[in-house]
């Protein structure tokens, strides 16, 4: 896929403070990495997103999750290889970024409650509301880019 237009070129202070500015947040939400690669991916794969699921997949492999953790993320529900707490977290994911289709949230609210503390509510929110951005800005302009250049974007935004 090729992109639709530059992003950095196009409107470069707003793309370079929504980069900083996504990092600063992520950082200051961070919760444990697995459960936020595991939150990232799921989202970015409800949005159709490839070039999320290809970075968030490939960063999770680099920090120890399995194969068949990866493969059977969809399929969380079923799957036995999943805490509690990745459950209640991957419930909320769903229910946020679909948004429109209401499936469950009052139930999902309430397995979030009963594994996060409040901070962590809030920062497992804020993981998945930029996860939704980023998926809307790469899908809608046609982005796909190498992991290792996105984590030197990264590097070099912060």
């Amino acid at each position: 896929m090729t992109a639709k237009i530059d992003l950095f070129a196009a409107a470069p202070s707003l793309m370079k403070n929504w980069q900083r500015s996504s990092i600063e947040l992520s950082a200051a939400a961070s919760l444990e990495h697995s459960l936020t690669e595991l939150v990232k991916l799921r989202a970015s794969q409800i949005n159709g997103c490839a070039n999320c699921i290809n970075l968030h997949a490939t960063e999770a492999r680099e920090n120890g999750e399995t194969e068949q953790r990866i493969y059977l993320l969809p399929a969380w529900r079923e799957a036995p290889c999943y805490s509690d707490r990745e459950r209640a977290a991957l419930g909320w994911t769903e229910a946020l970024t679909r948004l429109s289709e209401d499936t469950g949230r009052a139930g999902a609210y309430e397995e979030l409650k009963a594994h996060f503390t409040e901070e962590e509510q809030i920062k497992l929110t804020l993981t998945i509301n930029i996860i939704n951005a980023w998926n809307r800005i790469a899908v809608g302009f046609g982005l796909y880019a190498d992991p290792a250049a996105v984590k030197a974007a990264r590097v070099a935004a912060a």
